[in-house]
């Protein structure tokens, strides 16, 4: 199976863009304010007749992007839209309020900021260049006498000394603004995701916490049943002739009750920090344990083919039987019913040069979506019709016990591939590896 390393590009915030169009909306007020306060508080020049007509114009837009949004297609276009008209239009504002003489030129960096909080880096700096060009093409236009002298003195020198030094200062601050914008951005969308990220966590652990007090609940109420079957079995099957087949029967009644009984504490084990009993052990022939024992208790059926090299290699591992057994049953009784009983599942186990083993579980089932691949370890939380979602959480807490790593790689209707990392540690703290040949 391929494993699939496309990054998908992440949709446009629409909140963002509502905020945009907000933030706008004040700086055009601000801008009314502060130029009413100039108007009549100093003799400073300032055309009124083209100022009030971009303020009417920006008003106008605004309307407009706010009719889109509310229609809330194409937004990331809408947002480029916008931040080009802006762009043009604070370099008329700049333009009529006298060029250098008024500061409006720093309006460019509103844009650079927008542009990296509800685009992307990229847009950034696109928005940083553009905006050096519309700069630098007015005060070029107005140096080299293309377009006349909107400030209070018309007969005001523009120095070359005066158009360079403006010009390096305005991109030199656009590109440094529109640098600290993303870096600050890349933080902050790092926190969010951490935060997100502790969410899930946090929403995890307190499903465990639930988990944990039913199975305590429940564990010695099946308990005592389980042992009185258990013991019935056995009795029965030392006083009743049986066949070989039923005796083999037998034994899967009273296993498959030990199962059980165990099962509950490894749900225990979700929340408890326990013990566990460790020994060398062949992974290999846990595994041909656990299929043989799913094959008798119709868990798979003859239209599903289980094959790997798990059938002749041995794998030697220094861990606890049963919790392997639980691992392999889980993530074979998912394969089984991502396949819909029709299929094959390939089982590998390998040794990495890093002296770590790889456990793989390869099925050819219908494969699961982006939004299942982040949910398939909440508690709970079942992609299928039946099941109560609880076995991919026992099975990675059980993996994290031993230090190791799981890994899902999956696309929908292209199968799933399960990849256990486990690693080698020493026998007296940790699980140990031996891998055979």
């Amino acid at each position: 199976m391929k494993e699939k390393n496309q990054h998908k590009k992440l949709p446009i915030n629409k909140k963002d863009v509502l905020g945009f169009i907000i933030v706008r909306l004040v700086m055009v007020t601000a801008l009314i304010i502060s130029a009413i306060s100039i108007q009549f508080s100093t003799s400073t020049f300032m055309p009124l007749l083209p100022f009030y007509s971009l303020i009417v114009l920006l008003l106008v837009l605004s309307a407009i992007y706010f009719g889109l949004y509310i229609w809330g297609k194409f937004l990331t276009s809408q947002v480029f839209l916008q931040i080009s008209f802006d762009l043009l239009i604070i370099t008329v504002l700049v333009y009529i309020s006298g060029g250098l003489e008024h500061s409006f030129y720093l309006l460019y960096i509103f844009e650079i900021i927008a542009a990296s909080i509800v685009l992307s880096k990229r847009a950034a700096y696109i928005t940083a260049a553009f905006s050096a060009v519309c700069f630098g093409v007015l005060l070029d236009a107005i140096f080299y006498g293309l377009i006349p002298y909107f400030g209070s003195d018309p007969d005001h020198l523009v120095t070359h000394g005066t158009v360079l030094n403006s010009l390096f200062f305005a991109w030199g601050m656009f590109f440094i603004v529109a640098f600290l914008i993303n870096s600050l951005m890349g933080k902050l969308r790092s926190a969010r995701s951490a935060l997100h990220q502790a969410q899930r966590e946090l929403d995890t652990k307190q499903r465990l916490a639930v988990a944990g007090e039913v199975s305590a609940h429940m564990s010695h109420e099946i308990r005592n049943p389980l042992a009185a079957i258990s013991g019935s079995v056995q009795v029965l099957k030392s006083e009743l002739d049986l066949s070989e087949e039923q005796k083999k029967l037998m034994d899967i009644v009273v296993n498959e009750s030990e199962r059980v009984s165990k099962t509950l504490d490894q749900y225990l084990s979700l929340t408890l920090n326990r013990e566990q009993d460790l020994s060398e052990i062949d992974l290999s022939d846990v595994c041909k344990e656990t299929l043989f024992l799913m094959k008798h208790s119709g868990e798979i059926n003859g239209g599903c083919y289980v094959n790997g090299n798990f059938h002749s290699s041995p794998c030697y591992y220094y861990g606890n039987k049963d919790q392997f057994k639980q691992i392999f049953w889980n993530l074979i009784n998912n394969a089984i019913k991502s396949m819909e009983g029709y299929g094959t599942l390939t089982i590998d186990f390998s040794k990495q040069a890093n002296d770590w083993i790889e456990l793989r579980f390869r099925d050819t089932g219908q494969g699961m979506t982006e939004e299942v691949q982040q949910r398939i370890f909440e508690p709970f939380y079942s992609d299928f019709h039946v099941g109560k979602g609880i076995g991919m959480s026992v099975v990675k807490r059980i993996v994290e016990d031993y230090k190791g790593k799981i890994k899902i790689h999956s696309d929908v209707n292209n199968g799933t591939e399960i990849v256990i990392v486990l690693p080698q540690k020493e026998q007296e703290s940790q699980p140990k590896l031996i891998m055979g040949d």
